[in-house]
């Protein structure tokens, strides 16, 4: 098996790729599947192999955010952490494209960290990406305003899915933003008429310029 995703994660680690597939489980999964709930255990680590996985955190009143997407090639380093410390979940992670997951049993982690470096290289790699992401969601909550966290957002979709059209609803969208349904209705309607996208149903199409 030559998954040319991780190939290029580890392209002089033939040993590493092989003990991977070996040990590994490889599910496949359709958009909008819970792989991993908050307070679930943590069994073992998803390696995405195709497609994307977005990680939310719920509040206490029941509102969503968006945290960072995980793409073809990346794992979640929250589950990393959570599993080599044996605690349970504190994230939400959902299907956002059709994908195929490597699932890595927990134990393993630990010991690929001390039989190989560029394993161990390869997560710091991810948390050094996912701190600068969250870095940017606490930079854009405390200093953007809603608006632009929503143009944001529909931008960083259109690039993650190649498209300039976006299936998503506007439920979906205000609770990855944190905020109430009608807000983003509004805003939305603010941006259409500004030029910036067009609304359909269930749809936006952002312009070209």
């Amino acid at each position: 098996m030559n998954n040319p995703v991780l190939l290029k994660e580890f392209p002089n680690s033939k040993d590493l790729l092989d003990k991977l597939y070996q040990n590994g489980i490889t599910k496949a999964y359709r958009e909008g599947d819970i792989i991993l709930d908050e307070n679930a255990s943590i069994r073992s680590i998803p390696i995405v192999m195709k497609g994307m996985i977005k990680v939310m955190r719920t509040e206490e009143d029941g509102r969503e955010i968006l945290l960072y997407y995980i793409k073809a090639g990346e794992s979640c380093i929250m589950s990393f952490l959570g599993g080599m410390h044996k605690e349970k979940s504190i994230v939400k992670a959902e299907v956002e494209e059709d994908a195929e997951i490597l699932f890595l049993p927990v134990d393993k982690v630990s010991l690929f960290i001390k039989e190989y470096p560029e394993w161990l290289d390869y997560i710091f790699r991810l948390y050094h990406k996912r701190f600068e992401e969250l870095l940017d969601i606490i930079n854009a909550i405390a200093f953007k305003k809603v608006d632009e966290r929503l143009l944001n957002l529909l931008y960083k979709k259109s690039s993650n899915l190649s498209s300039k059209t976006i299936i998503i609803t506007h439920e979906q969208l205000a609770n990855e933003l944190g905020t109430a349904r009608v807000v983003v209705s509004r805003l939305l309607k603010q941006l259409e008429d500004s030029g910036k996208l067009k609304l359909g149903r269930n749809k936006i199409t952002l312009s070209e310029n």
